[in-house]
């Protein structure tokens, strides 16, 4: 058997068995390091000790077959408390536990269980009942551990039933995500097809005023032949050097009548032996002579007089 000495003792390494027994005022007086030193410890005994706490190291004493932590200031166990899958007896006797962690259903191995003066939730204390003696204490952790068990089954379903919840509402957030996705992808669709119907309307617009414009000259080439083929093209109105042209022929046709008339009175009437008629007369002659001298102007002439 190990042993420890009283309040404030060192470790004693007396090894008649495997137990050890430490009456220690604080657990750290003997590190968690030197306990698991002694992995095929059996027996542990803790009861007295002002314990409030255990630290999570202290689950790896996996070899531990009897465990006392009576008379202590146990608030709670560690959550993996379940690893001492080979724990058969534990003293739990007056602590300060109200409830016990979901690891405990699997001590499947527990035969011993006391759980007196300890304030525990009322359904826990009414499964573990009196433990007033062997059979009860034995009872107490049959009943304990098919409650353990059972509260770690609905904390199963329920964290079953949290996480397909979760999975729905994430089912639910992803179909809305899809079906937003798709009403933006149909928006961008619409707005994409209104604007190439935009375009191909203003493609088109432009195209029929393209169209238009080519037909106006042609519109313009085709009135002009049927204007010459009805009625008469009006006359151009006459211009200025036409009218000038027409008042000097005027006056040179005039200016021949009076040359022509005062030639034919020096000619003919008593006013021939006049010095004016008789100039005239004979330029008359000189010129009348000169003009003969051209045959053209002869033939002309005889035929002139002929006539």
């Amino acid at each position: 058997m190990t042993k420890a000495g009283s309040k404030g003792g060192n470790l004693r390494d007396k090894l008649d068995g495997h137990e050890l027994d430490l009456s220690l005022s604080d657990l750290n007086e003997v590190p968690v390091k030197e306990l698991a030193a002694l992995p095929k410890a059996t027996i542990l005994d803790l009861s007295c000790n002002k314990l409030t706490a255990l630290p999570s190291d202290f689950c790896g004493l996996t070899h531990l077959v009897k465990l006392d932590l009576s008379k202590n200031k146990l608030r709670q166990l560690p959550a993996d408390f379940g690893r001492l899958v080979n724990l058969q007896h534990l003293d739990l006797l007056n602590n300060r536990l109200v409830t016990l962690p979901v690891s405990f259903a699997q001590l499947k191995s527990l035969k011993w269980l006391d759980l007196k003066d300890n304030p525990l939730d009322p359904v826990l204390a009414k499964v573990a009942g009196d433990c007033l003696d062997e059979k009860q204490c034995k009872q107490c952790a049959n009943k304990v551990l098919q409650h353990m068990k059972a509260v770690q089954v609905d904390q199963e379903r329920e964290r079953q039933r949290r996480l397909e919840i979760d999975r729905e509402a994430e089912k639910k957030w992803e179909a809305k995500q899809r079906a937003k996705e798709a009403q933006e992808r149909e928006l961008r669709k619409r707005e994409k097809a209104e604007e190439k119907e935009r375009r191909r309307k203003e493609y088109d617009a432009l195209k029929a005023a393209k169209r238009e414009q080519e037909k106006k000259p042609k519109k313009e080439t085709n009135q002009a032949p049927k204007s010459k083929s009805g009625s008469r093209p009006r006359k151009p109105p006459p211009r200025k050097h036409t009218r000038s042209w027409a008042v000097l022929r005027l006056l040179l046709l005039l200016l021949l009548l009076c040359v022509a008339g005062g030639l034919v009175i020096c000619r003919v009437t008593e006013l021939q032996q006049q010095p004016l008629c008789t100039g005239v007369n004979t330029v008359y002659d000189s010129a009348l002579r000169g003009l003969r001298s051209h045959d053209i102007l002869r033939w002309v002439l005889q035929t002139d007089s002929q006539q």
